[in-house]
């Protein structure tokens, strides 16, 4: 099934900024400096409209900038819509908003996650060189915390089932499905952040798989819904996620079902693991590129979660799209353009 889009997308492996949603010219000026055409940014939900989703588009274009997606924190990571709390359906109205107010924007694409406590973090550690870094260790994990906001045995009050997490996925991708192709844009949905884990008398039963990606997209059947393909979770997983990086691109990205791609990597898999510098992991990263560009992938390419390098975040920014390009660069070279 091809992307019902009125929103064009140029084809090839683009990388891409996280950049702010109201860049300074100092900020615009370091991501043109990159060789970057292409950013992603979350917007303040206070702020969401269409006027103000096509203002940041037109903005990112007048710098030389595409803006390729916008995200709303808002309606991002919902414990309500994961696990059917009472505001279910005024988030899900609210998500569909988002999903309108981009496609009028003429924003071709956001990020969706599903995990209801978020990302879950234990006590930063360090990588090559001393470098602080997020780190995951399930030994610890009663130190840890979903988004710094919960703590202790129960994020929620109860143990919930993977049958219930089924359920309400079904209860809000059937909502989203027919929107979402109306106005033209493409979601892509984050793995578990560690996969495969029940924290906090949650479980992640859906995106911590490939199985359970597979059943999901069957669920949605829609063109239009597929993966933001986050590597550093699917190697986090390592073999728990039933098919490895390139078994995963190209099945999925044969599809068309890829439309973002998260280019970070671990140590080292489940069950303790710490980010590390795009070049340092267990696994070879131009492996995924190389698997992407053979299946002719459309969709971004950005830096996340760098560790940080010489006490500057631009640094490692630099440093992660540097090597990204080059691995772009190689990848075209062997593949063919």
């Amino acid at each position: 099934m091809s992307v019902k889009s009125h929103i064009k997308v140029a084809p090839g492996l683009k990388v891409a900024a996280q950049m702010s949603p109201e860049p300074s010219e100092a900020e615009f000026e370091f991501v043109r400096q990159m060789g970057v055409e292409y950013a992603v940014t979350w917007a303040d939900p206070a702020k969401a409209s269409a006027e103000y989703y096509r203002g940041r588009r037109e903005d990112f274009a007048r710098h030389s900038i595409n803006l390729y997606g916008l995200g709303n924190g808002s309606v991002h990571n919902v414990d309500a819509i994961t696990l059917n709390l009472p505001n279910r359906d005024a988030k899900i109205q609210e998500y569909l908003r988002h999903i309108r107010n981009l496609g009028t924007a003429n924003i071709p694409y956001t990020t969706y996650a599903h995990m209801a406590n978020s990302v879950w973090s234990t006590p930063a550690e360090t990588t090559r060189g001393g470098a602080q870094a997020r780190a995951f260790d399930l030994a610890r994990v009663h130190e840890g915390s979903g988004a710094g906001v919960y703590k202790g045995e129960l994020t929620h009050g109860r143990q919930y089932t993977d049958e219930e997490l089924w359920d309400n996925y079904a209860h809000f991708i059937k909502q989203v499905k027919p929107v979402v192709e109306d106005a033209g844009v493409r979601i892509g949905i984050h793995p578990d952040d560690p996969p495969g884990i029940a924290l906090g008398g949650v479980p992640r039963p859906i995106f911590s798989s490939f199985a359970g990606y597979q059943r999901a997209m069957e669920i949605a059947d829609s063109p239009n819904i597929g993966l933001c393909l986050c590597l550093g979770c699917w190697l986090e997983g390592g073999d728990g996620m039933g098919a490895d990086p390139v078994a995963t691109i190209r099945h999925f990205g044969g599809q068309g079902k890829i439309f973002k791609v998260h280019y970070r990597t671990v140590d080292q898999p489940l069950p303790h693991f710490v980010e590390t510098f795009v070049d340092d992991g267990y696994f070879d990263m131009y492996l995924a590129m190389k698997a992407l560009r053979e299946v002719d992938y459309d969709g971004t390419l950005i830096p996340d979660h760098i560790p940080l390098m010489a006490g500057d975040g631009r640094v490692g920014t630099a440093y992660t799209i540097a090597y990204m390009k080059a691995l772009v660069k190689r990848a075209n070279e062997e593949v063919g353009k």
